[in-house]
């Protein structure tokens, strides 16, 4: 069960939800406490034999700054003001990190089950502990406190909703320090960088559209007009769909019967795109039909639907039991099925696939089965289809969480006075349409956070953006790997690590479910720059490059015990181009701390790239300590290193 405040006390003293019971504060450091009264009031406050005095300004704010505590509790922290006292149990104190991004730092422990059931069905640990802020955006200036939001500690229960790079990143601390830890998770899926900038910070780095548009979000009527209009809209839509389609007239789902005749409708075959096909062009619904037969042994058990993932939203009946819907085309499709709804012999899935702005269709490389016991069904193959209904694309959504400064002044200034470790950064999938103006967005971010919170140059530790879409094996040009080199020059930012993760993603999911591995990339950059340890924390990292005769010899710092080939086998991902620009696929080895790169086609190299694609499949340089190298980019004209921002 997550860990309660004391409601009525709570009110009488008002305090920030995060200053509640089981919070963890930050040790070896002045800790503010803070908090409401009435202007004047004097208060105490208690906490492991140690008193602090405050008075409340004529404002009614006041704070206390705390000695520096060693690691450890659980204790308990008195507040008292006159008759009136405040007690917050189960408090910690430890290293306090806060999470921040966009859907990959949000992305829970339940979304990485296929991979890691095993790990965390057991899971308890009262030493590690999460609070989730929020969701929500403020146009108008920093918020000075959060709406809500409860620490939440390892139990199996509470673990699936942990956000799960915070929850492996610290496991891997406290299995090594035995230090606990506190993750404040202040993310939002599909947000880009601006919207966690402050208006200075965006003044700076930003550009005038940024503020155009962040004008306009003040009109709170504005917004508050377009969200009642675009939910008309959408609802309007909706109801046209649902009275429109054949296969499903008043609440009645006649398409989902297993006696219904599907005989003559078309063939398709799961998983697939609709592109190419007649459904390339279609928004509306669109019914999918399958049988198959479910041996008698395990007929009328428990069972679990996967249908992969699906463009947009779907409904899956079985004999006609709805079993599971989604609304969106991310999460993964895992249904339940209850017990006796499968039966001896013949059955039907029937699944009603909504299709919003985009092609619709089943993802592939994703799983498509039906689960029961130790038994399992393929789904995939032919299938039948009809349309239900033909419609015209959804109308527009106007997701205000992604404008500028909106979630910095809701959901990260009520964090500054609490005192933390450092910072761990997951965005810029929202960035790759326009990659060129990252790298001063995020000094913008890291030096405006730094500014904020008052704590010097803390450690922020950010993730660089994964593989993803198909891999290609020809040179290309790629957005993502754009930001990526944006991401890597970021490094030029004192006190930063880079979690490198283009062997960690999907090419077919923009939610890679391999969270562990950047949570432990993540948890070796906090022993290096947290922890002061000597070790090898990142893979091999571009030095510098010098031209000789036909070819060009690249350097690399980070090379821990060598470098080496992952798999063995030819060293890839390397291109080099001439004076020209045109980049052709080159051959690479190694040769100690560096890598002869060189192509018959290139008489007098000018630049090379590594792992620049959107999914760079071919890229294996590693050191022996198993770290992948980061993707880069390099002309002969460059300095040697990165700039300083």
């Amino acid at each position: 069960m997550p860990l309660q405040n004391n409601g009525p006390e709570q009110k009488k003293l008002p305090l920030s939800p995060l200053l509640s019971d089981g919070m963890v504060l930050q040790r070896n450091a002045a800790v503010r406490i803070w908090g409401r009264s009435e202007p004047g009031a004097q208060l105490t406050v208690a906490f492991c034999a140690r008193q602090y005095q405050a008075q409340a300004d004529p404002a009614g704010n006041w704070q206390v700054v705390m000695d520096p505590l060693e690691p450890g509790g659980p204790w308990e922290m008195t507040i008292s003001c006159g008759n009136e006292e405040h007690r917050i149990k189960n408090v910690l104190v430890g290293d306090v990190w806060v999470l921040s991004g966009q859907s990959n730092m949000e992305i829970p422990v339940h979304r990485t089950l296929d991979l890691f059931a095993g790990e965390v069905r057991d899971a308890k640990n009262p030493f590690i502990r999460e609070f989730a802020v929020p969701l929500l955006y403020d146009f108008h200036g920093p918020r000075a406190e959060l709406t809500g939001g409860q620490w939440k500690e390892v139990t199996p229960e509470n673990v699936l909703d942990f956000g799960a790079v915070g929850y492996f990143f610290a496991t891997v601390l406290y299995d090594k320090y035995q230090i606990p830890i506190g993750l404040i998770r202040s993310a939002a899926g599909g947000t880009p960088i601006q919207a966690w900038l402050d208006e200075e910070a965006l003044a700076k780095a930003g550009d005038l559209h940024d503020l155009e548009t962040l004008a306009k979000c003040r009109d709170d009527d504005y917004i508050q007009r377009t969200i009642a209009a675009e939910t008309r809209a959408i609802e309007g839509w909706y109801q046209r769909l649902n009275a429109g389609d054949e296969g499903y007239k008043n609440g009645e789902v006649p398409w989902a019967r297993p006696s219904f005749d599907d005989s003559q409708w078309p063939v398709f075959t799961v998983p697939n795109s609709w592109a190419g096909s007649e459904l390339a062009k279609v928004n509306g619904a669109v019914w999918f039909r399958k049988a198959f037969t479910v041996p008698v042994e395990i007929s009328g058990g428990e069972g679990l639907l996967r249908l992969g993932a699906i463009i947009d939203a779907d409904e899956a009946y079985l004999n006609g039991v709805l079993v599971g819907k989604t609304a969106y085309k991310y999460p993964p499709r895992k249904y339940p099925v209850p017990k006796g709804v499968l039966r001896p012999g013949k059955n039907i899935l029937a699944v009603r696939v909504i299709s919003n702005r985009d092609t619709g269709g089943f993802v592939q490389g994703k799983r498509y089965a039906l689960e029961v016991g130790e038994h399992t069904i393929d789904l995939s193959g032919p299938w039948r289809y009809k349309t239900g209904v033909q419609m015209e694309p959804t109308p527009t959504n106007t997701f205000f969480q992604y404008f500028p400064t909106g979630l910095y002044n809701g959901m990260i200034a009520p964090l500054h006075q609490y005192v933390i470790k450092g910072i761990l950064w997951y965005q810029g999938e929202s960035n790759t349409g326009n990659p060129g103006n990252y790298r001063r967005l995020f000094a913008a971010l890291v030096n405006s956070w730094r500014e904020k919170w008052r704590l010097g140059e803390f450690p922020v530790l950010y993730v660089q953006l994964p593989n993803f879409m198909p891999a290609s094996m020809e040179p290309e040009e790629s957005n993502w790997a754009r930001l990526r080199e944006e991401q890597r020059l970021g490094l030029a930012l004192p006190n930063t690590a880079m979690a490198v993760t283009i062997d960690a993603g999907e090419d077919n999911d923009l939610h890679p479910q391999d969270k562990k591995t950047v949570g432990h990339r993540l948890a070796l950059a906090a022993q290096k720059l947290a922890h002061r340890e000597d070790l090898v924390y990142q893979g091999p990292m571009f030095a510098r490059m010098e031209v000789r005769g036909e070819t060009a010899v690249v350097s690399f710092t980070s090379v821990g015990g060598g470098l080496v080939a992952k798999g063995g086998g030819p060293l890839g991902g390397f291109e080099i181009c001439g004076a020209d620009r045109k980049f052709y696929r080159a051959e690479a080895e190694i040769s100690g701390e560096q890598v002869i790169v060189g192509c018959s086609r290139v008489m007098q190299p000018f630049g090379i790239r590594y792992a620049w694609a959107n999914n760079p499949a071919q890229a294996n340089l590693y050191n022996k300590e198993g770290l992948p190298a980061s993707p880069f980019e390099a002309y002969i004209r460059d300095d040697a290193r990165a700039p300083v921002i």
